[in-house]
């Protein structure tokens, strides 16, 4: 297939999708925390253990999902009438998990964990399917990867557009105007806004996206074939760990970026062009505009040296930019930022390529057993997602605690060192593992192009049958 059939049209309906998820996962994996623990009231030990403990059930709900959607037969396809079906509960949950009803506190945890689950759920719901849908968009490897850029650049900007508006909207939805500002009141209508968006647009990629690949005619649906063929599928291994790494050196420097700003800078503000934004604004938006150049910059960079080496080159960088964070006082604002810059650039680089790489495994996988089950495959992705969130945002949990944090107090010299190596060293340790876990990837951007071929000829074989 030529990537003439992919319309630019489409592209930007697929990355709508991610805009709208990564509206809500920037929203939990920088705030969720400290909402619960300086907003809800949770103690940060307490929330590290929920998500961790939440994470059970994903173990077996996102495979599960990968299941049905597999076996999901309608006239919009497979994978796409969840984007349907899901986009108002996701909205719906997302408000409720900022909701404070006020509780009295021996409740507060639970209905953390409640509300939190059911949106690890719902969120399953949308988005193992939406990753399923860029194996079946298109079976041609440079497709994906295109894809996948549009997909990482919309998630980005999705990113930005939260970082933007967020203090913002708090700010004005919780009146601090006008007295003792309501933040569980700001957060409240806040997420309304987001939610609302995040909806609209999971619709526009429904409407915009068309699935083409389907699984070979004489397939016959059997989950223990599926698993039997997943459980030896090494590259599909080694991209989870990969993955799971990837995610851990995310999450725990997103997580711990808020505490580290109100905390540890004694700098709060900052005015560029006559407005005065939050430091911790500024940062993210930097890390996230420095992530779409790494998105752009995957694609040349891998069809030159492969993805295999633009993976690994990538979280090698990450590694020691991170390791360097470590050494940055509260006076160092332009290195931090050009820091920020840097790293969050390398890890732009890398998700396109997983998403590629999730698609390409799909392939491989059929190449040897003749077999299809790309919602199964695709749903590790989700799994890697959450998982290496949670793990992150547990790690980073218990690591408050430990280092002796309290909420809305100052804290001890102990604990402000604890942020910065929330920030640095031990980010820079999943970064490494990561790096370490691609080099015994076998599927280079070579050995795929036999794979497609062969499965052209099989496709193109069983139509003239």
């Amino acid at each position: 297939m030529s990537t003439s059939e992919i319309k630019l049209k489409e592209k930007i309906g697929y990355g709508f999708g991610d805009f709208a998820s990564s509206m809500f996962w920037k929203l939990f994996s920088v705030y969720l925390m400290i909402y619960y623990t300086d907003v809800f009231g949770i103690s940060a030990a307490a929330v590290g253990t929920m998500f961790l403990v939440t994470r059970i059930w994903d173990a077996f709900n996102d495979p599960l999902m990968g299941i049905i959607a597999d076996r999901t037969q309608t006239r919009w396809g497979k994978f796409r009438p969840y984007l349907l079906w899901g986009a108002i509960p996701f909205a719906a949950i997302g408000v409720l998990t900022f909701t404070n009803p006020g509780l009295a506190d021996n409740y507060k945890l639970l209905y953390a964990y409640i509300t939190y689950t059911m949106m690890m759920m719902v969120y399953t719901v949308i988005n193992v399917p939406y990753a399923s849908l860029l194996g079946v968009v298109s079976g041609n490897s440079a497709d994906r990867t295109s894809l996948a850029s549009y997909r990482m650049v919309f998630a980005f900007a999705g990113s930005i557009f939260v970082f933007v508006l967020v203090d913002r909207l708090t700010g004005f939805f919780s009146g601090g105007e006008s007295g003792e500002p309501d933040l569980a009141r700001g957060w409240f209508y806040t997420m309304i806004v987001y939610g609302s968006i995040a909806a609209g647009l999971f619709y526009l990629t429904f409407s915009w996206t068309r699935e083409r690949i389907a699984p070979p005619a004489s397939q016959k649906n059997s989950l223990s074939e599926d698993f039997k063929n997943l459980i030896k599928n090494k590259p599909w291994f080694i991209l989870l760990g990969a993955a799971l790494s990837t995610l851990i050196f995310n999450s725990v420097r997103d997580g711990a970026a808020a505490y580290y700003f109100k905390y540890f800078f004694e700098t709060q503000n900052i005015t560029l062009f006559g407005t005065t934004w939050g430091m911790l604004t500024v940062y993210l938006v930097v890390g996230q505009a420095a992530n779409i150049v790494g998105v752009v910059l995957a694609r040349p960079i891998s069809e030159r040296i492969g993805k295999r080496i633009t993976f690994i080159g990538a979280m090698s960088g990450a590694t020691v930019l991170s390791g360097i964070f470590y050494f940055m006082n509260d006076q160092q604002l332009v290195p931090i930022l050009v820091l920020q810059c840097c790293i969050s650039a390398c890890a732009g680089i890398i998700f396109p390529l997983l998403w590629s790489m999730y698609a390409d495994i799909a392939d491989y996988s059929e190449y040897k057993t003749g077999r299809r089950a790309t919602g199964f495959i695709f749903s590790s992705s989700s799994f890697s997602q959450k998982m290496g969130w949670t793990l992150g945002g547990a790690l980073t949990g218990w690591l408050l605690a430990y280092y002796g944090y309290e909420a809305n107090t100052v804290q001890t010299d102990v604990a402000k060192d604890g942020l910065r190596m929330m920030v640095s060293f031990i980010p820079a340790v999943g970064a490494a593992i990561s790096a370490t876990f691609m080099i015994f990837y076998k599927l280079t951007d070579s050995r795929m192009r036999e794979v497609t071929l062969e499965l052209s000829s099989r496709r193109a074989t069983d139509q003239e049958k």
